[in-house]
């Protein structure tokens, strides 16, 4: 990947997007959801969003910070999976609890063709999109439990806060189906 590839996630392109970040945060204004927002430089890992934090609650004040994978299995069947950003997931106990064959990540072209968006800005928003390209959707209960779930807008120069209640509301206006996970099943990680 060339340097320049890094920022075509950002703001900058997305007019090249099935709907660009405009458009997206115009529709959450016209069904009544509320969310923050915040810009910054474009983030391709959980790691630099750790560096870009003021404004945000921490995971300790109801913060939920997430990371999102893009996943396929061998019948070709994608999946989107929001879960806590510091989570461990194994992908082998990952397909066994959703009852798929072996996962992978999917390529960066069929990110764009499932869900609208390109590598560094995937997000349970992608729906939009994703829920029309048959994609499935898992989130982790855990963050469906924060006080504010944290994502990008379809792209990774900016990051939006809703509470749960709205981003259900979101999936339900989009037609999409949120399938809840225990990841915490997964990695032992139960209190």
């Amino acid at each position: 990947m060339d340097s320049s590839s890094e920022f075509h996630a950002s703001s900058e392109f997305q007019d090249s997007l099935p709907i660009s970040s405009d458009a997206l945060l115009s529709q959450l204004t016209a069904w009544d959801l509320p969310f923050s927002y915040h810009e910054h430089a474009p983030l391709r890992t959980v790691d630099q969003s750790k560096q870009v934090r003021a404004g945000f609650l921490s995971a300790e004040e109801g913060g939920g910070h997430i990371k999102n994978l893009f996943l396929r299995d061998k019948k070709k069947q994608n999946y989107l999976v929001a879960l806590q950003e510091d989570a461990a997931l194994d992908l082998k106990q990952l397909a066994d609890l959703l009852g798929s064959g072996r996962l992978s990540f999917g390529s960066a072209d069929r990110l764009l063709e499932h869900l609208g968006v390109r590598p560094g800005a995937v997000t349970p928003l992608s729906m939009i999109n994703g829920c029309h390209h048959g994609v499935t959707l898992y989130l982790d209960k855990s963050i469906m439990q924060c006080q504010m779930i944290y994502m990008h807008p379809l792209v990774n120069d900016r990051t939006i806060g809703m509470t749960p209640d709205a981003v259900k509301r979101f999936l339900k206006n989009v037609g999409c189906d949120a399938n809840i996970l225990d990841i915490d099943r997964l990695t032992g990680d139960q209190e």
